[in-house]
């Protein structure tokens, strides 16, 4: 099988994408962006016949992945979410049982404290995982600091990234306007079609 051509510059974002969490998503995908990679959720096809088989074939076109498994918790009917966890599962057999490129790939583990996991999959005990304490911020700073570590690209700071990502946030409506969108319901696809305008006319593509 040959190497997907975007490969190596793809990553597969992990995490929910509803309103409550999505300071923290969007902040995400900007930074995934920002740092000049393609950001890649199963949420690009939301209405797809098959949604595992979306996600296994997202998952094999990207090298890197960012799990945030923090918003694996209860849910209104008592029983707990597991989406994040089930999709980090996907990602890690690929890399564990999978051969050439595929053995190749880096992820990140995100939740909002370090030890919580500890409760609902210890499984992964051993695996560096990284607090982000629901601080956008902080989530921005992680994972311009992991894309630098595994990939040895010189990438701007989290502050920088983060304070650009800022700079859109006042200008969404009138960009969504603009483009004939609703900015408060936000496909994951919209968002990331409206960042990547915002950092090719800011000239933020570049260092």
């Amino acid at each position: 099988m040959s190497v997907p051509s975007d490969y190596d510059e793809s990553v597969f974002i992990n995490c929910p994408f509803d309103d409550e969490y999505a300071p923290l998503s969007q902040a995400i995908a900007y930074t995934v962006m920002r740092c000049g990679f393609y950001a890649r959720s199963a949420l690009e096809e939301r209405f797809s016949e098959n949604r595992l088989t979306t996600i296994v074939r997202l998952i094999g076109t990207c090298k890197y992945g960012i799990h945030d498994l923090s918003r694996t918790e209860l849910s209104e009917s008592g029983l707990p979410r597991f989406n994040m966890p089930f999709e980090l599962g996907l990602f890690v057999g690929a890399a564990r049982l999978g051969r050439g490129y595929q053995a190749k790939k880096k992820w990140l583990v995100l939740d909002s404290n370090s030890y919580r996991y500890q409760q609902f999959i210890s499984d992964i005990a051993g695996q560096d995982l990284a607090a982000h304490g629901d601080d956008p911020l902080r989530a921005v700073t992680l994972v311009r600091d992991w894309l630098q570590s595994v990939t040895g690209k010189q990438l701007p700071s989290g502050s920088h990234i983060f304070r650009s990502y800022q700079e859109l946030l006042p200008n969404l409506d009138d960009i969504c306007l603009r483009a004939k969108l609703d900015s408060q319901h936000l496909t994951f696809r919209d968002f990331t079609n409206v960042a990547f305008w915002w950092i090719e006319t800011t000239g933020e593509s570049g260092l």
